[in-house]
């Protein structure tokens, strides 16, 4: 058996019927099986890490914190209420966000080197 016949499957002559139908279905199989593993490892499961490590970060989040935000506005939680955040980006400014705007929690100390 060569090793290709493992990939692709030879052309048999007629008069040896199903065993050649068999070999490819299993193999068939098997590549279906393969590619679900791959997507498994590759898509799905880092897909989800990610977002119960965001789920875990919008819970986490207290007054005093620096974030950023999707819209790439960097500011410090001054109020958490439930859905939103009330976000100082300035002295005397503050904006309402809601905690899914928010992208990463930044280390403290973070606006004053910007500054």
């Amino acid at each position: 058996m060569n090793m290709l016949d493992f990939f692709i499957t030879s052309a048999h002559a007629a008069d040896q019927g199903a065993g050649a139908q068999t070999a490819g279905g299993f193999s068939f199989f098997l590549m279906m099986g393969l590619f679900l593993v791959f997507a498994y490892f590759m898509v799905w499961r880092p897909q989800s890490k990610r977002a119960k490590e965001q789920q875990q970060l919008l819970q986490s989040l207290e007054k005093g914190d620096e974030v950023l935000t999707v819209g790439g506005v960097l500011g410090r939680v001054t109020k958490v209420a439930d859905p939103y955040l009330t976000v100082s980006i300035g002295s005397g400014i503050e904006i309402i966000v809601q905690k899914s705007a928010v992208v990463s929690l930044l280390p403290k100390g973070t606006m004053k080197a910007l500054e």
